[in-house]
């Protein structure tokens, strides 16, 4: 055999050991144990084909808020304002937040990332950018939990004016 031949194969073994090196130490350390707590038993849901399970229904997750808008009132455009809505979760099993999706991009939240247990307390911090806005803005924060119904809407009010 050529020694070129020879030493083009023992550079592509080269390579190809290479890669599935760099493949499997990438799957190794990207694999983490995210144990945060939930089972299989914290996602309920109540409706089926045949209508509501009143049982299930009762043990679900509840959401109970101190308020369900909130009203910055006259604010000079371009502020940055926060609020922190409060709850409680009165319901017989964990509340789980899946999602919070805002009517506008100059409304973000930050909810909680773990599981709200029975008889605790949790909060969604918002954040109302005020920049592009002008006169009465009215925004929605739609929650999705594995609450029953699935999804809250939360209300934020402003008067923006021009500096």
């Amino acid at each position: 055999m050529n020694k070129s031949k020879i030493k083009n194969q023992k550079s592509k073994i080269k390579t190809l050991f290479l890669f599935f090196f760099l493949l499997f130490s990438f799957l190794l350390f990207s694999c983490k144990n995210n144990n945060t707590g939930l089972s299989v038993s914290d996602i309920r849901n109540p409706a089926t084909a045949d209508g509501i399970d009143e049982q299930q229904k009762a043990n679900m997750p509840i959401f109970l808020f101190e308020n369900l808008s909130y009203d910055f009132g006259k604010v000079i455009q371009g502020e940055l304002l926060s609020y922190t809505f409060h709850f409680k979760n009165v319901g017989a099993t964990s509340l789980i937040i899946s999602g919070v999706d805002a009517s506008c991009g100059c409304t973000t939240s930050i909810p909680p990332k773990a599981p709200i247990k029975p008889g605790e307390k949790g909060e969604i911090t918002i954040t109302f950018d005020s920049k592009h806005k002008n006169g009465d803005v009215t925004s929605y924060l739609l929650i999705t939990a594995n609450t029953y119904p699935a999804q809250t809407m939360l209300t934020v009010f402003a008067k923006v004016v021009s500096p």
